[in-house]
């Protein structure tokens, strides 16, 4: 008998035992009408079910699959060797990837935005973790790089010439969403968009921080090459290193504490410093579309001007996102977080990570990796919406004029 006639008996309950573990001889392929069957019956998911990929993706390790190609790949980095404070990061990939379980392709449309990111132009791929070693930052450091640069350099399934996908500087280019990891992988991150784009990058940066700290901030005396390698020291290294546009970059979030006793750490000259700032505390003043207004008065709308979003988790509010690596009190809600996300889709983003979140400090609703699953989903409706080819409206899908008819009118909710 036929290998899939077998197979095939009572149509199993797990359709795709008959696909992939069959080795057909010639005549023995499972005929259409079944394998349509079987489709028609099995194949759908719950969010609670299935493999813990991002948002249910199909996981594929595409750092050994060459041939694989995507608009947008979900890349893990679970590294956590350079911390200050407390380690665990190198498990927020897992933790984000399942709490992302309630994305699915047919349940996400972002009403915010009014387009489904999973069912639209584009291509998404969960392209699995780079595999770090935990014993040597160096080697670390290095896997990262080549990592981005490989994955960041394949062409995009969306060419060039499409309606569809980015125009400008990215257009037909791949972009990455990592999911960290410790907040030190943004700079392997950022070399390998510097090669790719051969320009400094603009970075926009939400943080409770401003991770622009000379590495001699952490010890003047043990000090070595490599550790100037770390969470809080990255932008310095990258801004030296000539990998940031100094004048149109903006840190936003910031209420850190500083070191000795004066600014210093605002004011010492250096190119780290070329970043605008924005701390928590002015949306009390501003509001979070005051906020949005003055990182687009900063960072503009430039197609030619590549923008990395680099998200710690930590610049929401602990009470909203316990579990992470460095938390500080007096936080943005994950409310008014997202509507800051929403009012920056139109921003050039080339790249974007969320990291710090470590689950081991989360709480028993895993709100942080709750938060972070929903960042990144954001950020990737942002992607996709950009390069939708028509204009589909700003929040909750309102086009421009019916936003001014409304505020006319006097009924503007928004």
């Amino acid at each position: 008998m036929p290998h899939w006639k077998s197979a095939l008996v009572g149509l199993l309950a797990v359709a795709g035992t008959a696909f992939s573990h069959a080795h057909h001889d010639d005549g023995d392929v499972v005929p259409e009408h079944l394998r349509a069957q079987l489709l028609k019956k099995w194949d759908q998911e719950w969010s609670f079910s299935g493999i813990a990929s991002f948002a249910h993706l199909k996981p594929v390790k595409c750092l050994i699959e060459p041939d694989e190609f995507y608009d947008i790949a979900i890349i893990g980095a679970p590294f956590d060797t350079a911390v200050s404070y407390r380690p665990g990061a190198r498990f927020g990939p897992r933790a984000i990837r399942a709490a992302s379980a309630r994305q699915m392709a047919a349940t996400s449309y972002n009403t915010r935005a009014g387009i489904n990111p999973y069912s639209s132009w584009a291509t998404i791929k969960d392209c699995g973790d780079i595999p770090i070693t935990p014993f040597d930052n160096g080697v670390a450091e290095r896997q990262m790089y080549e990592a981005f640069l490989e994955l960041g350099s394949r062409p995009a399934v969306t060419t060039s010439d499409s309606k569809y996908g980015s125009k400008g500087i990215s257009a037909g280019k791949a972009k990455l969403v990592t999911l960290g990891g410790d907040h030190s992988v943004a700079l392997p991150a950022l070399r390998a968009l510097y090669q790719i784009y051969q320009k400094p990058i603009t970075v926009l940066h939400f943080d409770a921080h401003l991770d622009t700290w000379n590495p001699v901030r952490y010890s003047a005396y043990w000090v070595s090459e490599q550790s100037a390698f770390n969470h809080g020291s990255f932008f310095h290294k990258a801004s030296r290193e000539g990998l940031i546009c100094n004048s149109t970059s903006a840190h936003a979030g910031l209420r850190t504490r500083l070191t000795g006793v004066t600014d210093s750490d605002y004011t010492n000259p250096g190119p780290e410093q070329g970043f605008m700032r924005i701390h928590a505390d002015d949306i009390d003043d501003l509001g979070p579309m005051g906020v949005v207004d003055k990182i687009i008065q900063r960072i503009g709308l430039d197609p030619e001007q590549p923008v990395y979003l680099s998200v710690d988790i930590d610049v929401l509010d602990p009470a909203t996102a316990p579990g992470t690596g460095t938390p500080e009190p007096g936080g943005w809600t994950t409310r008014e977080f997202i509507r800051m996300l929403r009012g920056i889709e139109k921003l050039n983003i080339v790249g974007a990570d969320i990291v710090e979140v470590s689950p081991s400090y989360d709480n028993k609703g895993e709100t942080t990796a709750l938060a972070a699953a929903q960042v990144a989903f954001e950020i990737i409706t942002s992607i996709v919406k950009a390069g939708a080819g028509e204009e589909l409206g700003g929040w909750y899908g309102l086009k421009e004029e019916q936003v001014e008819s409304a505020k006319k009118a006097g009924k503007d909710e928004l």
